[in-house]
């Protein structure tokens, strides 16, 4: 199985559980081997490549500009695209910025999903049941792209995944351990950083640069 499979199971979803107006929101990033897969919970109509329209990248944060302040200060970002990102306007990204964009991700040796690939109109909450309909094809991505270290933001995605019930507050740089096809994945559960997160940007940051310094232990 492929990542290009796996968006045909993630589009059968997007019709049960996201907008129909709306397209799934895949996945990006550096695909093989990457340091740090990034798993954030679901994506809304902000990411403008969730539009019909769009026929470009279909990948996480495309159109928005918070997110990419966590990846800059992790130095995770090179200063001319975090620049451009800044300047401008959403619907002013082009396909090929986002590539652009992605390719720089890629650079950096980091793949950047959410656990649900269903688009949202807004940002309201879903509920457990629905991100595990999809967590069977979460743990098949990450087989295909073997990561280093899986960083897991916010309780309900780090719920989820590690299949206990977690409070990042009370876990800060605790490694979790995920067996998935007989392989061993090294887990942490990060502060939600964006949106109603947002002041916890600080920890997250904090927390992710901790992990970055012990991949290799």
């Amino acid at each position: 199985m492929t990542l290009d499979d796996l968006k045909v199971e993630y589009d059968k979803l997007q019709l049960k559980y996201g907008s129909k107006d709306l397209d799934s929101i895949y996945n990006g990033g550096c695909i093989t081997n990457p340091d740090i897969c990034f798993v954030f919970m679901n994506p809304t109509s902000r990411n403008i490549a969730s539009s019909k329209s769009w026929k470009g990248l279909k990948s996480p944060w495309i159109g928005t500009k918070n997110i990419w302040d966590l990846f800059y200060e992790l130095k995770l970002l090179d200063k001319d695209i975090y620049d451009k990102i800044k300047i401008i306007k959403g619907n002013e990204w082009t396909e090929e910025f986002a590539y652009k964009v992605y390719e720089n991700v890629k650079k950096h040796k980091y793949f950047i999903t959410n656990l649900g690939k269903c688009t949202q109109i807004d940002a309201r909450p879903l509920p457990d049941s629905v991100y595990k309909k999809y967590l069977n094809l979460f743990e098949k991505e990450i087989d295909i792209i073997n990561p280093k270290v899986i960083i897991l933001f916010g309780n309900q995605v780090s719920s989820i995944v590690l299949n206990e019930k977690i409070s990042v507050s009370k876990c800060r740089k605790k490694k979790f351990i995920k067996d998935i096809n007989n392989k061993k994945y090294e887990c942490y559960s990060v502060f939600y950083p964006v949106g109603n997160g947002r002041f916890n940007m600080s920890k997250s940051i904090e927390d992710i640069r901790y992990i970055i310094d012990n991949i290799n232990d």
